[in-house]
């Protein structure tokens, strides 16, 4: 299980700094398709706007700069086409 930390900005310097834990998103699963392609989704992206989008690999790659202007969260599993079973 991934766990993303935030750590609220500081009011003042030299106070005291406290990490918030909260669980990432739910993993993808072979169910998740790709929005443009319907291949395989390994990525969720969380617009700022409150939609959701889902990429695969090739499509997530490509837009990345775009989407990355546009989300509130991107939520990664690439990392799985490289694992060794």
């Amino acid at each position: 299980m991934l766990i993303r930390v935030a750590i609220p900005p500081t009011q003042q310097e030299g106070a005291d700094v406290t990490a918030v834990l909260t669980p990432t998103a739910e993993p993808l699963t072979a169910l998740d398709r790709c929005d443009r392609c319907g291949a395989q989704a390994y990525l969720r992206v969380t617009l700022a706007s409150g939609g959701e989008l889902l990429f695969c690999a090739h499509h997530g790659k490509k837009y990345e700069e775009s989407l990355r202007s546009i989300a509130a969260d991107i939520h990664d599993e690439t990392d799985k086409l490289t694992e060794a079973h």
